[in-house]
């Protein structure tokens, strides 16, 4: 399949790899940093709350409180199947809503580090997944139209990036079933 293509980029979490994280223990240790700060969290999810703290000045808060549980989940973190396909014989990126520190604490536990060609995570841009600039960075960086870059993923977040970034998208399921 990336015969087809001149880059290939996978999101991480749910993709590569799954991450050790209890989601729920992030999103209440994220309402209590926003909440500390004053900000009213009620009815709002996690990334809600990504976004919220942005908009009220806290985000280098609130994300140090996501990334304290993604990079020891990243430690732990299980191998997924798609992993095996690396390496490829095109530049390969990731592109992540976890922090790049887990992610790359992720492909190193998993020896596969050497294989990925580019990290981009939530907070390595000012933009994260589903705006297309992350994935649009990678490509840059490859040299790469995205007309001719395929990106694999398993959530909606994942194929709306990919399409809003022009690029063909790729279920994890469908790719891992070929």
């Amino acid at each position: 399949m990336s015969a087809d293509y001149d880059a290939v980029v996978y999101d991480l979490d749910g993709t590569l790899v799954r991450l050790a994280v209890d989601w729920d223990a992030v999103a209440s240790d994220v309402d209590d940093v926003l909440q500390a700060r004053g900000v009213d969290t009620a009815g709002h999810s996690l990334w809600d709350m990504l976004e919220l703290s942005e908009q009220r000045g806290h985000r280098d808060a609130v994300e140090s409180a996501i990334a304290d549980h993604e990079r020891p989940g990243a430690r732990d973190s299980e191998r997924l199947p798609l992993l095996d396909e690396l390496p490829l014989d095109v530049p390969v990126g990731v592109c992540s809503l976890n922090c790049e520190a887990a992610c790359r604490i992720a492909l190193e536990i998993h020896g596969v580090e050497g294989h990925v060609d580019a990290v981009v995570g939530r907070d390595s841009l000012s933009a994260y997944k589903p705006d297309p600039a992350p994935l649009r960075a990678l490509l840059a960086e490859f040299d790469v139209s995205p007309s001719a870059a395929l990106f694999v993923g398993d959530s909606e977040s994942d194929a709306t990036a990919a399409r809003r970034a022009s690029m063909d998208f790729q279920w994890v399921r469908e790719r891992h079933s070929l």
